[in-house]
C-alpha cells in the first residue's frame, strides 16, 4: 500500500517486481505487475487485491468490479491493483500475508478460513442450505455478520459474501442414488475434513488429493469420482473422465471477501466507509456472474457428453439422513447457530 499526500505515517514503500514469490511481507507495494489505469489524479492510496483465479473467472471479475467502483466512488484518491492467476500466491498463502500486511485484500474459500473462526465450519456442513436463497438470507443477515465478527483478531477483516456454487458428485460409472456411492473412491480436498467426514458418512472411501491431480486419478482408476461445482467440473475437462454428474447439491461453500486488519486500521474512515458498501456491491455483481457461468458451464458439459442426473427429495433424505452424525457433533456447541439456519430455511427472499 503506497500513500502520498496524507498526514498518517506509513512505513517506506517496498517493490514487489513481477514473478517474485509472493511469501514475501511487505506493506506497501507499487504497481509492478497488476493492472493500473492511467489517471490524472494521484491516488494518495494503491493497495493490492490477490486472486488465485484467471482473468475471466466470476471472483476475479467481482474483484475488479469492486476496484473500479472505489476508485470511482472515491476520486481515484484510492486505488485499488488486481492480480489474477494466483500472482501473489495460492489462497492459504494469501490469507497469510493479509494478516501480516503483504497483501491488503483476497478472495478465499470459507473451507480455507476454518483455522481462524470455528463457527464458519459450521456454514459448510452438507446440506444446511435448503437452496441458494436459503443460503443468501443466511449469509446476507445476522447470522453472517456474527460470523464474520469472529474474525476479530486474526488479523483479517471480512468485507463480503461471494457465491461458488454448489457441489455435487461425478463419477466414472454411473451413480444415481446413496446406494450406488457406496464402496467409491472418493477425491477430497487434502485439508477439508468436513468434506472427508460426509463422503465417509454416505459409504464411500476418500482420496485426498490435489485438484490439479484429480483428471488424472480419474483416467487411471485411482479414484471412482469427486465432488465440485459445474464450473469447475466443465472447465477442467473432468466430463471426460468423469462423465456422470449426480446432482445432490449436498455442499454450498461460501467464499469471503477479505481485508488486512492492519490495512483497515491504516485508512480513514471515509474511506473505509467506501470499501464496506463497495465490497458489498460486488459481491452481488460477482453471484449474478457466477450463476451465468455456472448455468453456461452444466450446457457445454452436457452438450459434450455428460449425463446431469437429479435427486430426488426422498433419495435426498436418505443423504440428509446419512449425514446426520456430522450435525449431532456440531449441535453439541453451536446448537444455537443451526436453529437459527433452519429456521430460514422455508422462509421467502421478501420475509413472507
Amino acid at each position: 500500500m503506497r500513500q502520498q499526500k496524507s498526514k498518517r505515517q506509513f512505513k517506506k514503500p517496498q517493490v514487489l517486481a513481477a514473478g517474485i514469490c509472493a511469501g514475501l511481507s511487505l506493506c506497501l507495494l507499487l504497481p509492478a505487475c497488476g493492472q493500473r489505469q492511467e489517471s490524472a489524479v494521484t491516488p494518495d492510496y494503491v493497495l493490492t487485491y490477490a486472486e488465485n483465479q484467471t482473468k475471466d473467472y466470476p471472483t476475479t471479475q467481482g474483484a475488479q468490479y469492486f476496484a473500479d467502483l472505489v476508485s470511482k466512488e472515491t476520486g481515484g484518491k484510492v486505488e485499488i491493483l488486481v492480480y489474477p492467476d494466483a500472482k501473489l500466491g495460492d489462497e492459504v498463502s494469501t490469507v497469510e500475508q493479509c494478516v501480516l500486511g503483504g497483501i491488503d485484500f483476497t478472495r478465499v474459500s470459507l473451507s480455507t478460513m476454518t483455522d481462524k473462526s470455528a463457527e464458519s465450519n459450521v456454514l459448510m456442513l452438507p446440506f444446511l442450505y435448503q437452496d441458494a436463497d436459503h443460503m443468501w438470507r443466511v449469509l446476507d443477515g445476522d447470522i453472517g455478520s456474527d460470523v464474520m465478527k469472529t474474525f476479530d483478531g486474526t488479523g483479517i477483516t471480512p468485507l463480503s459474501w461471494y457465491d461458488a456454487g454448489v457441489r455435487s458428485f461425478y463419477t466414472r460409472t454411473r451413480a444415481s442414488c446413496l446406494a450406488d456411492l457406496k464402496g467409491m473412491k472418493i477425491r477430497v480436498q487434502p485439508s477439508a475434513e468436513i468434506p472427508e467426514q460426509m463422503v465417509s458418512l454416505l459409504g464411500a472411501s476418500t482420496v485426498k488429493l490435489d485438484y490439479s491431480d484429480v483428471y488424472s486419478a480419474l483416467q487411471t482408476g485411482r479414484i471412482d469420482g469427486a465432488e465440485n461445482n459445474w464450473s469447475s467440473y466443465e472447465a477442467m475437462q473432468h466430463y471426460e473422465m468423469a462423465p456422470y454428474y449426480l446432482e445432490d447439491e449436498h455442499m454450498r461453500i461460501p467464499e469471503l471477501q477479505i481485508m488486512s486488519t492492519s490495512t483497515a486500521q491504516k485508512l480513514p474512515d471515509k474511506y473505509m466507509d467506501v470499501i464496506r458498501e463497495c465490497a458489498k456491491k460486488s459481491a452481488l455483481h460477482e453471484r449474478e456472474l457466477w450463476t451465468e457461468r455456472e448455468t453456461k458451464a452444466k450446457e457445454r458439459a452436457v452438450k459434450a457428453g455428460c449425463e446431469a442426473i437429479p435427486l430426488s427429495e426422498e433419495e435426498k433424505t436418505k443423504f440428509r439422513q446419512a449425514v446426520q452424525p456430522l450435525y449431532d457433533e456440531y449441535d453439541a456447541s453451536y446448537g444455537d447457530l443451526l436453529a437459527r439456519i433452519n429456521a430460514l430455511r422455508y422462509v421467502s427472499s421478501t420475509g413472507e
